[in-house]
């Protein structure tokens, strides 16, 4: 039976773009190893890194390539995820306590187990110290984009739960990078923020709807971000909360709240963002050389530890958490489920491509060759991740409300 993009769920609709961004950023990721181990290596490095624009920053330097989609258009991604985080907050999946609970303890307990994995296996040398949130991340988007792919074989409820472990483990390492990955505070430009900040907060006072004010705000939030000191992606997810929002009347997230900026803005974004900003970072940041990779490389504490973490350490964080929350009473298991598949979902969030490409450059400034071996343990740690959890939901035995489906 065929059904009308117009009547899909919003959540549906979500899920859509998602696992179509998803999709593209693992094209992206091969692309950018391909063109990394070929002749044109060379090119591709130094196109990256030409120095492109003025010096916006002295911390920063000339602007290059790299740098406008790493510190601008990756705020814009941030932008998005802020918009989306607080939608689901106020009108979405996570709008109530009770549907918090049980997304809650795995989300945490999966940032904390894969960063402890990580700092036992890297503790020889404190150099690596700082790059425990490396593995605590999830790419909600190439997730999506996996279980998009199996189809009738991943519950719809076994998806929600997933979003919604995802959005909240955005929150957290949003709340990592702005405490653990900024060094040196310029108090002038922070109090700029602040003062944009004020602004952004009185026109919501003064009920102003049109958009354009809010994107001159933004845009100024984010420079004055920049020279404070503060990652300046950290100002797309302050703006967001200053976005106003109304509620919609129907369904939630529906587009029927023309009058809702943050709506009109979520809506203008989604598409830029998953089908050009994420693979555009991911093809930039992926590219790592295999040549003169051997076992032995690959076991090194660093890679080993942040491929451990995230293939070891977000399964057994998320899966302990849901069961945690469900055999105490905390919260119901979602239904229509096996734990089997719960546990292949667990080990999904063990896909930590985007954001962890994203923390590991903040981690080690000025140490490009840990940058290197961060992302070969990043790229082995997800693809471990999501081809076990696929074959496992791909064969996994069907509950009775999957069968009758």
């Amino acid at each position: 039976m065929s059904v009308n993009a117009s009547h899909l769920s919003a959540f549906q609709r979500f899920l859509a773009s998602e696992s179509a961004g998803g999709i593209l950023l693992m094209f992206a990721a091969v692309a950018a190893l391909l063109v990394a181990n070929s002749p044109l290596a060379d090119s591709y490095h130094h196109l990256l890194h030409l120095p492109t624009g003025p010096i916006l920053s002295d911390k920063l330097g000339p602007m290059t390539p790299h740098l406008w989609i790493n510190d601008g258009l990756m705020a814009l991604f941030f932008l998005l995820v802020g918009l989306e985080i607080r939608r689901e907050l106020v009108d979405g999946s996570l709008a109530t306590w009770k549907a918090r609970r049980l997304p809650a303890l795995p989300a945490l307990m999966g940032m904390a187990v894969p960063a402890v994995i990580y700092t036992a296996l890297t503790r020889s040398d404190p150099l690596l110290a700082s790059g425990w949130a490396i593995p605590s991340a999830t790419d909600i988007a190439f997730a999506i984009g996996a279980l998009a792919l199996l189809g009738r074989h991943a519950p719809l409820s076994l998806k929600l739960l997933l979003v919604a472990i995802a959005i909240l483990d955005d929150m957290g390492a949003v709340v990592i990078i702005a405490i653990f990955y900024t060094s040196s505070i310029d108090g002038g430009a922070l109090a700029a923020a602040g003062a944009i900040v004020a602004v952004l907060v009185a026109m919501n006072r003064l009920r102003v709807t049109s958009l354009w004010p809010y994107l001159i705000g933004l845009a100024l939030l984010w420079y004055a971000t920049l020279l404070s000191g503060v990652h300046a992606t950290i100002a797309g997810v302050v703006g967001a909360f200053l976005i106003p929002y109304m509620p919609s009347t129907g369904e939630p997230d529906a587009l029927d709240s023309p009058d809702s900026p943050l709506h009109r803005l979520e809506h203008a974004l989604a598409p830029w963002v998953g089908f050009l900003i994420v693979p555009l970072f991911g093809f930039v940041n992926a590219g790592v050389s295999f040549a003169g990779l051997s076992p032995s490389s690959v076991l090194a504490p660093l890679p080993l530890g942040i491929a451990a973490g995230l293939f070891l350490g977000k399964q057994l964080g998320v899966f302990g958490g849901v069961l945690i929350a469900v055999k105490t009473g905390l919260a119901a298991k979602p239904a229509g489920t096996s734990w089997l598949q719960i546990y292949a979902m667990a080990m999904l969030c063990g896909i930590g491509f985007t954001m962890s490409l994203f923390i590991s450059g903040l981690a080690f400034p000025g140490h490009p060759e840990f940058v290197e071996e961060a992302k070969i343990g990043i790229l082995l740690g997800s693809l471990v991740s999501a081809a076990i959890a696929c074959l496992i939901l791909r064969f996994a035995p069907k509950t009775g409300e999957q069968a009758a489906a």
